[in-house]
């Protein structure tokens, strides 16, 4: 019987991680593979690691440092490798399995070999019926991802599988074998942008990515978050984003063009609207991207 690697990266949020294991224990009875569930606790700072080691039946790792959502996944793929797991689910701590929801994802990517990543139907945590990520794609133009129907009602229509171009790292089962072949989760970014780089890798190589369907997780990220418009997520998608224009080429010089006036249209509008701390935030996000861009570090 296969095994899968499931891994969760904790940082200071040991209570949703908690949560996130039992979902795992109590909705992945009924399946077709083994698995052991790995958390990288990603140098916490509060009593993180003192309570999930009260946590049985699971491999608890501590990072040395924080040095980001891709490093600390890193390490648990690496344990993944070492331990010679066929299959390595890449889970969010802040979400909550549904009944064999795993077991759907894994026999979809067994079913489907041209697949490099499989995710599930992935729904608010507080209002299941809105859609966080069913699929995207990467517009390289833009030089960004783009979730389908994001935030909207989810329309049954029994359809179990479809490809897509796009999945966040919220939820990625892919074969170990992959991550051999193409490399591991990018680091550069810290936070932000390492999903759709990794998605972007992943086709490049001639796979395809898709979503099962039927396989429905929950992710406790709002349905009325405001899409990512505080300073912190303003910096670092900013940042972020250059350096993926830069790695990937995109258009050219008629994606910069476009994202460096709409950054000056997005800078007017925190300005008149006197969001100090966002304007603050962007103009940080540009100069450490092109600082990282000059230093060559891509």
């Amino acid at each position: 019987m296969e095994k899968i690697m499931i891994i969760l990266l904790n940082y200071n949020n040991y209570k949703d991680t908690i949560e996130c294991i039992n979902s795992i224990k109590q909705n992945t009875s009924e399946n077709n593979f083994k698995y052991e569930i790995v958390v990288v606790d990603n140098k916490s700072t509060n009593e993180s690691l003192s309570e999930l080691k009260k946590i049985e039946g699971i491999t608890l790792i501590q990072a040395s440092e924080n040095a980001g959502f891709s490093a600390g996944n890193n390490i648990g793929i690496k344990y993944a490798i070492e331990n010679k797991s066929e299959y390595i689910l890449l889970l969010n701590n802040d979400t909550i399995v549904t009944k064999n929801s795993i077991n759907k994802i894994y026999l979809k990517l067994k079913k489907h070999t041209d697949i490099g990543i499989m995710s599930a139907r992935i729904m608010y945590w507080d209002n299941k019926d809105l859609i966080n990520c069913c699929g995207g794609e990467i517009d390289y133009f833009k030089g960004t991802a783009v979730i389908y129907n994001k935030g909207k009602e989810y329309k049954e229509d029994n359809q179990e599988f479809t490809y897509t171009k796009f999945v966040t790292g919220c939820c990625m089962l892919m074969k170990t074998s992959l991550v051999e072949e193409i490399g591991f989760l990018p680091e550069e970014y810290f936070m932000y942008y390492e999903d759709v780089d990794f998605c972007a890798k992943v086709q490049q190589k001639g796979y395809k990515i898709g979503v099962c369907l039927s396989s429905i997780i929950y992710h406790k990220e709002s349905a009325a978050s405001g899409g990512g418009e505080n300073p912190f997520a303003i910096e670092w998608n900013t940042r972020n984003r250059i350096i993926f224009i830069n790695k990937y080429k995109c258009y050219g010089i008629l994606t910069k063009l476009f994202f460096y006036s709409t950054r000056i249209i997005v800078g007017i509008k925190y300005k008149l609207k006197h969001k100090r701390e966002s304007l603050k935030a962007l103009k940080k996000g540009i100069i450490e991207g092109r600082k990282f861009i000059k230093n060559g570090k891509e």
